[in-house]
Protein backbone atom coordinates (compact mmCIF):
# COMPACT_ATOMS: atom_id res chain seq x y z
CA UNK A 1 0.00 0.00 0.00
CA UNK A 2 1.24 3.62 -0.90
CA UNK A 3 2.44 5.73 2.06
CA UNK A 4 0.39 8.54 1.50
CA UNK A 5 -2.78 6.32 1.28
CA UNK A 6 -1.68 4.27 4.40
CA UNK A 7 -0.24 7.38 6.51
CA UNK A 8 -4.50 8.80 5.10
CA UNK A 9 -5.67 6.15 6.63
CA UNK A 10 -4.39 5.77 9.55
CA UNK A 11 -5.08 9.09 10.74
CA UNK A 12 -8.97 9.27 9.88
CA UNK A 13 -9.41 5.93 11.97
CA UNK A 14 -7.82 7.89 14.80
CA UNK A 15 -9.26 11.28 14.45
CA UNK A 16 -12.72 8.73 14.38
CA UNK A 17 -11.52 7.14 17.33
CA UNK A 18 -10.85 10.48 19.54
CA UNK A 19 -13.98 11.93 18.37
CA UNK A 20 -16.03 8.65 19.11
CA UNK A 21 -18.18 9.12 16.02
CA UNK A 22 -18.08 7.22 12.56
CA UNK A 23 -19.81 7.14 9.36
CA UNK A 24 -19.24 3.82 9.62
CA UNK A 25 -21.25 2.75 12.38
CA UNK A 26 -21.14 3.44 16.77
CA UNK A 27 -18.08 4.85 17.96
CA UNK A 28 -15.96 1.87 18.81
CA UNK A 29 -13.24 1.40 16.50
CA UNK A 30 -10.16 -1.58 17.29
CA UNK A 31 -7.05 -2.72 15.59
CA UNK A 32 -7.89 -1.20 12.36
CA UNK A 33 -4.58 -0.79 11.06
CA UNK A 34 -1.35 -3.43 11.36
CA UNK A 35 1.70 -1.29 13.82
CA UNK A 36 3.93 -3.79 11.87
CA UNK A 37 2.88 -4.13 8.55
CA UNK A 38 0.30 -0.91 7.95
CA UNK A 39 -1.90 -2.66 5.99
CA UNK A 40 -5.59 -2.83 7.22
CA UNK A 41 -6.84 -5.56 9.21
CA UNK A 42 -10.14 -6.33 10.69
CA UNK A 43 -12.16 -3.70 12.29
CA UNK A 44 -15.12 -4.90 14.58
CA UNK A 45 -17.95 -2.50 15.72
CA UNK A 46 -20.23 -3.74 18.02
CA UNK A 47 -23.45 -2.87 16.03
CA UNK A 48 -23.76 -3.93 13.10
CA UNK A 49 -20.24 -5.47 12.93
CA UNK A 50 -18.65 -4.38 9.51
CA UNK A 51 -15.48 -6.33 8.60
CA UNK A 52 -12.74 -4.20 6.40
CA UNK A 53 -10.78 -6.96 4.77
CA UNK A 54 -7.00 -6.91 4.29
CA UNK A 55 -5.64 -5.03 1.74
CA UNK A 56 -8.35 -3.23 0.18
CA UNK A 57 -7.52 0.24 -0.04
CA UNK A 58 -11.17 2.00 0.00
CA UNK A 59 -13.84 1.06 2.34
CA UNK A 60 -16.02 1.80 0.14
CA UNK A 61 -15.51 -1.15 -2.32
CA UNK A 62 -16.27 -3.63 0.69
CA UNK A 63 -18.62 -6.46 -0.94
CA UNK A 64 -22.07 -6.87 0.60
CA UNK A 65 -20.70 -10.76 1.93
CA UNK A 66 -18.13 -8.56 4.26
CA UNK A 67 -20.83 -7.33 5.99
CA UNK A 68 -22.51 -9.38 9.08
CA UNK A 69 -26.20 -9.15 9.37
CA UNK A 70 -27.87 -9.86 12.87
CA UNK A 71 -29.88 -12.92 13.49
CA UNK A 72 -33.16 -11.07 15.84
CA UNK A 73 -34.05 -14.54 16.85
CA UNK A 74 -30.75 -15.65 18.12
CA UNK A 75 -30.70 -15.40 21.62
CA UNK A 76 -27.43 -13.00 22.47
CA UNK A 77 -25.99 -13.32 26.23
CA UNK A 78 -26.28 -9.27 27.47
CA UNK A 79 -22.87 -8.01 27.55
CA UNK A 80 -22.70 -4.06 27.53
CA UNK A 81 -24.85 -2.95 24.79
CA UNK A 82 -26.27 -6.11 23.57
CA UNK A 83 -29.86 -7.00 24.37
CA UNK A 84 -31.44 -10.33 25.46
CA UNK A 85 -34.04 -10.26 22.75
CA UNK A 86 -35.65 -13.70 24.10
CA UNK A 87 -36.27 -11.66 27.60
CA UNK A 88 -38.55 -9.28 25.92
CA UNK A 89 -41.33 -12.01 25.45
CA UNK A 90 -41.71 -12.43 28.97
CA UNK A 91 -42.32 -9.08 30.42
CA UNK A 92 -45.48 -9.17 31.53
CA UNK A 93 -48.25 -6.95 30.64
CA UNK A 94 -49.12 -3.66 32.65
CA UNK A 95 -52.31 -2.59 34.33
CA UNK A 96 -52.76 0.31 31.44
CA UNK A 97 -52.33 -2.77 28.96
CA UNK A 98 -55.13 -4.48 30.89
CA UNK A 99 -57.63 -1.22 31.16
CA UNK A 100 -57.08 -0.39 27.34
CA UNK A 101 -57.48 -4.29 26.42
CA UNK A 102 -61.01 -4.71 27.72
CA UNK A 103 -62.76 -1.63 25.88
CA UNK A 104 -61.16 -2.80 22.53
CA UNK A 105 -62.75 -6.24 23.26
CA UNK A 106 -65.82 -4.92 23.89
CA UNK A 107 -66.03 -2.24 20.46
CA UNK A 108 -65.30 -5.22 18.58
CA UNK A 109 -68.70 -6.84 19.07
CA UNK A 110 -71.18 -6.63 16.56
CA UNK A 111 -74.46 -4.07 17.11
CA UNK A 112 -76.49 -7.42 16.71
CA UNK A 113 -74.39 -9.25 19.95
CA UNK A 114 -74.63 -6.32 21.85
CA UNK A 115 -78.20 -6.32 21.45
CA UNK A 116 -78.95 -9.44 21.81
CA UNK A 117 -77.16 -9.04 25.73
CA UNK A 118 -78.90 -6.08 26.52
CA UNK A 119 -81.98 -8.27 25.50
CA UNK A 120 -81.46 -10.84 27.68
CA UNK A 121 -80.81 -8.33 30.73
CA UNK A 122 -84.31 -7.01 29.83
CA UNK A 123 -85.71 -10.39 30.00
CA UNK A 124 -84.49 -10.97 33.21
CA UNK A 125 -85.97 -7.36 34.60
CA UNK A 126 -88.08 -7.07 37.87
CA UNK A 127 -87.97 -3.27 38.17
CA UNK A 128 -91.80 -2.99 37.66
CA UNK A 129 -93.77 -5.72 40.05
CA UNK A 130 -96.98 -5.80 38.85
CA UNK A 131 -95.35 -5.66 34.90
CA UNK A 132 -93.33 -8.46 35.95
CA UNK A 133 -96.46 -10.72 37.14
CA UNK A 134 -98.86 -9.49 34.52
CA UNK A 135 -96.10 -10.24 31.36
CA UNK A 136 -95.92 -13.40 28.71
CA UNK A 137 -92.22 -12.16 28.11
CA UNK A 138 -90.26 -9.17 27.20
CA UNK A 139 -90.97 -7.48 23.94
CA UNK A 140 -87.46 -5.51 23.22
CA UNK A 141 -87.24 -4.90 19.50
CA UNK A 142 -86.47 -6.10 16.04
CA UNK A 143 -85.18 -4.67 12.88
CA UNK A 144 -81.73 -3.85 11.45
CA UNK A 145 -78.84 -2.86 14.08
CA UNK A 146 -77.93 -0.30 11.54
CA UNK A 147 -81.03 1.18 10.94
CA UNK A 148 -80.61 5.13 10.20
CA UNK A 149 -84.39 5.53 11.18
CA UNK A 150 -86.11 3.63 14.70
CA UNK A 151 -89.92 4.02 15.36
CA UNK A 152 -90.83 3.90 19.14
CA UNK A 153 -94.29 2.93 20.13
CA UNK A 154 -96.12 3.21 23.52
CA UNK A 155 -95.98 -0.25 24.50
CA UNK A 156 -96.76 -4.36 23.58
CA UNK A 157 -100.11 -5.20 23.12
CA UNK A 158 -101.82 -8.69 23.75
CA UNK A 159 -100.15 -9.80 20.32
CA UNK A 160 -96.45 -8.33 21.03
CA UNK A 161 -96.94 -9.86 24.55
CA UNK A 162 -97.63 -13.51 22.84
CA UNK A 163 -94.88 -13.17 20.15
CA UNK A 164 -92.34 -11.25 21.71
CA UNK A 165 -92.47 -8.86 19.21
CA UNK A 166 -93.30 -5.52 18.43
CA UNK A 167 -96.13 -4.48 16.16
CA UNK A 168 -97.83 -7.43 14.68
CA UNK A 169 -100.87 -7.20 15.88
CA UNK A 170 -103.46 -5.00 12.99
CA UNK A 171 -101.46 -1.86 13.90
CA UNK A 172 -98.60 -3.94 13.50
CA UNK A 173 -100.06 -4.86 9.99
CA UNK A 174 -100.66 -0.81 9.36
CA UNK A 175 -97.13 0.21 10.22
CA UNK A 176 -95.42 -1.83 7.97
CA UNK A 177 -97.80 -0.62 4.87
CA UNK A 178 -96.83 2.70 6.24
CA UNK A 179 -92.86 1.57 5.71
CA UNK A 180 -93.06 -0.67 2.74
CA UNK A 181 -95.81 1.34 0.84
CA UNK A 182 -95.59 4.80 1.84
CA UNK A 183 -91.85 5.36 2.30
CA UNK A 184 -91.06 2.55 0.05
CA UNK A 185 -88.31 1.22 2.22
CA UNK A 186 -88.66 -2.62 3.44
CA UNK A 187 -89.47 -3.21 7.01
CA UNK A 188 -86.26 -4.89 7.64
CA UNK A 189 -84.34 -1.78 6.97
CA UNK A 190 -85.66 0.04 10.00
CA UNK A 191 -85.67 -0.68 13.71
CA UNK A 192 -88.81 -0.65 15.77
CA UNK A 193 -89.41 -0.71 19.34
CA UNK A 194 -91.34 0.79 22.58
CA UNK A 195 -91.25 3.08 25.83
CA UNK A 196 -92.24 -0.12 27.50
CA UNK A 197 -90.94 -3.70 27.16
CA UNK A 198 -93.37 -5.06 29.53
CA UNK A 199 -97.15 -5.13 28.07
CA UNK A 200 -99.69 -2.99 30.77
CA UNK A 201 -102.88 -4.91 32.36
CA UNK A 202 -105.36 -4.20 30.15
CA UNK A 203 -103.10 -2.13 27.74
CA UNK A 204 -103.46 0.91 29.61
CA UNK A 205 -101.34 3.55 29.54
CA UNK A 206 -97.79 3.14 31.02
CA UNK A 207 -97.38 4.81 34.24
CA UNK A 208 -94.71 7.53 34.94
CA UNK A 209 -92.53 4.95 37.03
CA UNK A 210 -92.70 2.48 34.70
CA UNK A 211 -91.49 4.48 31.98
CA UNK A 212 -88.85 5.90 34.24
CA UNK A 213 -87.86 2.53 34.62
CA UNK A 214 -87.27 1.23 31.15
CA UNK A 215 -85.54 4.57 29.79
CA UNK A 216 -82.28 3.14 30.32
CA UNK A 217 -83.36 0.19 28.08
CA UNK A 218 -84.57 2.50 25.28
CA UNK A 219 -81.58 5.24 25.63
CA UNK A 220 -79.10 1.92 25.60
CA UNK A 221 -80.93 1.02 22.52
CA UNK A 222 -80.18 3.92 20.56
CA UNK A 223 -76.70 4.49 21.72
CA UNK A 224 -75.87 0.62 20.07
CA UNK A 225 -78.06 1.48 17.07
CA UNK A 226 -76.98 5.01 16.58
CA UNK A 227 -79.20 6.24 14.54
CA UNK A 228 -80.21 9.39 12.82
CA UNK A 229 -83.96 9.74 12.94
CA UNK A 230 -86.91 8.61 15.13
CA UNK A 231 -90.25 8.63 14.45
CA UNK A 232 -92.41 8.69 17.44
CA UNK A 233 -95.45 6.51 17.36
CA UNK A 234 -98.60 8.87 19.08
CA UNK A 235 -98.53 10.55 22.71
CA UNK A 236 -97.23 8.36 24.82
CA UNK A 237 -93.93 7.72 22.87
CA UNK A 238 -93.35 11.49 22.40
CA UNK A 239 -94.03 12.55 25.71
CA UNK A 240 -91.81 10.20 26.84
CA UNK A 241 -88.67 10.40 25.00
CA UNK A 242 -88.85 14.29 24.59
CA UNK A 243 -89.98 14.93 28.34
CA UNK A 244 -92.74 16.92 26.73
CA UNK A 245 -96.38 17.24 27.99
CA UNK A 246 -97.65 19.17 24.60
CA UNK A 247 -100.91 17.03 22.86
CA UNK A 248 -99.73 14.79 19.65
CA UNK A 249 -101.28 17.40 17.56
CA UNK A 250 -99.33 20.18 19.18
CA UNK A 251 -95.82 18.02 18.10
CA UNK A 252 -96.63 17.25 14.46
CA UNK A 253 -94.91 18.86 11.61
CA UNK A 254 -91.93 19.53 13.39
CA UNK A 255 -88.25 18.88 14.06
CA UNK A 256 -87.08 17.88 17.03
CA UNK A 257 -84.11 16.58 18.74
CA UNK A 258 -82.84 13.92 21.17
CA UNK A 259 -79.70 13.18 21.61
CA UNK A 260 -78.65 14.75 18.40
CA UNK A 261 -80.83 12.56 16.34
CA UNK A 262 -83.71 14.00 14.64
CA UNK A 263 -87.39 12.97 15.63
CA UNK A 264 -90.83 13.17 14.17
CA UNK A 265 -93.67 12.46 16.26
CA UNK A 266 -97.43 11.33 14.14
CA UNK A 267 -100.26 9.72 15.15
CA UNK A 268 -99.91 5.94 16.48
CA UNK A 269 -101.32 3.18 13.88
CA UNK A 270 -103.74 2.19 17.09
CA UNK A 271 -105.15 5.43 16.86
CA UNK A 272 -105.53 5.42 12.78
CA UNK A 273 -107.58 1.93 12.72
CA UNK A 274 -110.00 3.80 15.10
CA UNK A 275 -109.33 7.46 13.55
CA UNK A 276 -109.01 6.69 9.64
CA UNK A 277 -109.11 10.43 8.59
CA UNK A 278 -106.57 10.95 10.65
CA UNK A 279 -104.48 8.85 7.97
CA UNK A 280 -103.76 12.03 5.87
CA UNK A 281 -102.07 13.75 8.51
CA UNK A 282 -100.15 10.92 9.34
CA UNK A 283 -99.03 10.77 5.70
CA UNK A 284 -98.08 14.56 5.94
CA UNK A 285 -95.67 13.56 9.07
CA UNK A 286 -94.19 10.89 7.13
CA UNK A 287 -93.10 12.77 4.17
CA UNK A 288 -91.67 15.19 6.46
CA UNK A 289 -89.81 12.49 7.98
CA UNK A 290 -88.54 11.38 4.09
CA UNK A 291 -87.38 15.06 3.43
CA UNK A 292 -85.44 14.82 6.43
CA UNK A 293 -83.79 11.45 5.24
CA UNK A 294 -83.38 12.52 1.70
CA UNK A 295 -85.90 10.03 0.31
CA UNK A 296 -87.62 10.79 -2.98
CA UNK A 297 -91.57 12.20 -1.89
CA UNK A 298 -94.23 10.86 -4.82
Amino acid sequence: MPHRIRDGLIDYLEIMQIAGVSELGPPVIRDCVSAETGTVLTETRENPTTEIVENQTEISELPDKNIETIDINKNTENTENNINIKNIEQIPKTKIEEVIQEPLISMSKSKTDRLQKLAQEVAQCTRCSELTLTRTQTVFGTGNPDAKLVFVGEAPGADEDKQGEPFVGRAGILLTDIITKGMKIQREDVYICNILRCRPPNNRNPLPDEADHCKQFLDQTLEIIEPKFICCLGAVAAQNLLQMGNTIGSMRGKIFRYRNIKVVCTYHPAYLLRNPAAKKQTWEDIQLLMREMGLTVD
